[in-house]
């Protein structure tokens, strides 16, 4: 039997406080809050397949990681789903976010703000220039991908959201076919009608 684990009642943690957490513990800390995410198994093998997708194109000297810790600053040390990182960091956690060129996220039922707006702030104010976020759940007609690119003002901007095929140029050339994504989704949903 595995005891509870107690953190402490704080409201505004800091990358120092991380320290005293379990080393096997998952967290992310986003604007001083300590989340701690517990995915469900189609986020977790959508973003194995983002990760595969993201592959194909990927440029010379980076590599794509799944959930990988990020230094951002002392109030923010996220952990997208997905990212593509240069190579001369790989072996650090967390990673300099200077060095990603792309984040992704994938929306829980729980995580919609957050990784919509929360998360875009730190990842635009980190200078990431490209964020795709993918949402499985809001959406009856299919999986979403929304693609924002950084802008003159330091912001992110929508370029695009669809609910098909996805293809850019930017940061490098990916294509995901979303119609599959909503297809393993709904077969998903089937399967626990049926449970």
């Amino acid at each position: 039997m595995t005891a509870a684990l107690q953190l402490p009642d704080k409201q505004d943690w800091t990358v120092d406080d991380l320290a005293s957490l379990p080393p096997d513990l998952n967290y992310e800390l986003i604007d001083g809050r300590l989340i701690l995410p517990s995915p469900t198994g189609l986020h977790q093998i959508l973003g194995n397949k983002i990760a595969t997708a993201l592959e194909q194109g990927c440029p010379e000297g980076y590599s794509v990681v799944t959930d990988y810790s990020m230094e951002v600053d002392r109030r923010n040390e996220p952990r997208p789903d997905v990212v593509v990182v240069h190579d001369s960091v790989i072996l650090r956690t967390p990673a300099p976010i200077d060095r990603a060129i792309l984040a992704v996220e994938i929306i829980s039922p729980s995580s919609h703000w957050r990784d919509m707006h929360a998360k875009a702030r730190v990842y635009a104010m980190a200078g990431i220039g490209a964020y795709l976020v993918v949402d499985p759940v809001t959406f009856d007609h299919g999986v979403v991908l929304t693609e924002s690119r950084i802008s003159d003002r330091g912001d992110y901007e929508i370029v695009t959201s669809t609910s098909e095929a996805f293809e850019t140029e930017k940061p490098f050339p990916i294509k995901i076919n979303l119609a599959a994504f909503t297809a393993l989704r709904d077969k998903y949903l089937a399967a626990q009608d049926d449970a």
